[in-house]
């Protein structure tokens, strides 16, 4: 059995100087990153190994984090990718027939910085009030206001382009399960090892490309659609790959985004994009279709969203574009639909959440079959 040992004091400061005393958990040191957190109960190996978390401080809501310890199934990426992390009891002892070892010695293998033993509850309540904000996590001064100097110091999640930072260094291929019946080029912008392999599923061969692409390289593949991942990062500062799939469009490619791909579709159809507030984190977040009308609970991962009108259609060079689906909590778009302008069919869409469901609920799992309607050009 694993216990976990004496730990040292740590320190919280958030840039407006609201301060919390914890104990270390996982490495020792000192970090700085965008505070925000996570509504999720389970999946929190997932979560800290989303790419989409690169330089963001997740606060865990749950209040127990690693009963099930740590496994080398369930990551979603090459690391962990928190820039730091906060939890209020964590487990002294992992207890599962998966776990291979715990969460604490897993954060202290890679690097990050945490601290345990705070309330949660207040800091979530008031990033809620505050928004989402800079902070500090530390064990090597516990002088709140030279911490706070530093935090002021650090950079802001507003006008960074992080995916460059977290895509993959060369091109993959993800091969189809089965009789493979499209070829799909997918730009990693922070990509989870679940979404290729949801295509996977469907007899998709995915060619998983850098998010530093050129059009010449999309095309190379000979793709019969075009799909745009999850990532970091404010969408206005993405400015390549809005590019990039303008010039698909123009050439016909069929569309499909999730997370930040549909923030960049947006944007590609001449949208503007905006920060939240203090973002959705979790996976029980409501959405309808409006499509459909069905009401699904998905998982999240985003501090930025697409300004589009939802009542009313938009012309655009590429097609008729509207809001597919919304986020019942507080009307965000949560969706977009690109359809021609004289036949109505549906040439791109994206949504704004996770449908691989890695982890969270299966409801929008329909999605990657709509993309495979719409390769097949039968919607």
């Amino acid at each position: 059995m694993h216990l976990r040992a004496a730990t040292t004091p740590a320190l919280l400061v958030l840039e407006d100087g609201r301060t919390f005393h914890g104990e270390s958990y996982g490495a020792e040191g000192e970090t700085f990153g965008e505070a925000v957190f996570a509504t999720g109960m389970t999946g929190y190996q997932e979560t800290l190994t989303d790419p989409s978390y690169h330089r963001q401080v997740v606060v865990q809501t749950a209040p127990h984090i690693g009963n099930t310890g740590v496994n080398d199934e369930d990551p979603e990426s090459r690391r962990i990718w928190v820039a730091g992390y906060v939890v209020r009891e964590p487990a002294r002892i992992p207890s599962n027939w998966r776990s291979q070892r715990s969460l604490d010695d897993e954060l202290k293998e890679q690097g990050i910085v945490g601290i345990a033993g705070i309330d949660t509850r207040a800091l979530t309540r008031h990033l809620r009030e505050r928004g989402s904000m800079r902070v500090g996590i530390s064990t090597t001064t516990l002088d709140a206001d030279a911490l706070l100097e530093k935090v002021k110091a650090a950079a802001e999640m507003a006008g960074s382009e992080l995916s460059s930072d977290v895509t993959t260094s060369e091109a993959y291929v993800v091969p189809a399960i089965g009789e493979k019946r499209f070829t799909v080029a997918a730009l990693d912008l922070g990509i989870k090892e679940m979404t290729p392999h949801r295509m996977a599923e469907r007899g998709i061969e995915v060619h998983v490309l850098p998010a530093t692409s050129a059009i010449d390289e999309v095309l190379a593949v000979q793709p019969d659609g075009l799909f745009y991942s999850n990532g970091p990062g404010d969408p206005a500062a993405t400015t390549a790959q809005v590019e990039l799939l303008q010039q698909a469009l123009d050439q016909g490619v069929p569309y499909f985004g999730i997370c930040f791909g549909n923030q960049l579709f947006g944007r590609a159809l001449g949208f503007g994009t905006y920060k939240l507030k203090y973002g959705h984190r979790g996976i029980n977040q409501p959405v309808q279709d409006r499509t459909t009308g069905k009401v699904e609970v998905t998982a999240h991962n985003h501090g930025f969203a697409v300004d589009a009108p939802l009542d009313k259609d938009t012309e655009t060079p590429y097609g008729v574009a509207s809001v597919s689906h919304v986020n019942l909590n507080d009307d965000c778009v949560e969706g977009l639909e690109l359809r021609d302008a004289a036949s109505r069919k549906l040439k791109g869409f994206s949504v704004q959440y996770h449908p691989e469901a890695a982890a969270g609920p299966h409801d929008a799992a329909y999605l990657f079959d709509r993309f495979v309607n719409l390769l097949e050009g039968t919607i």
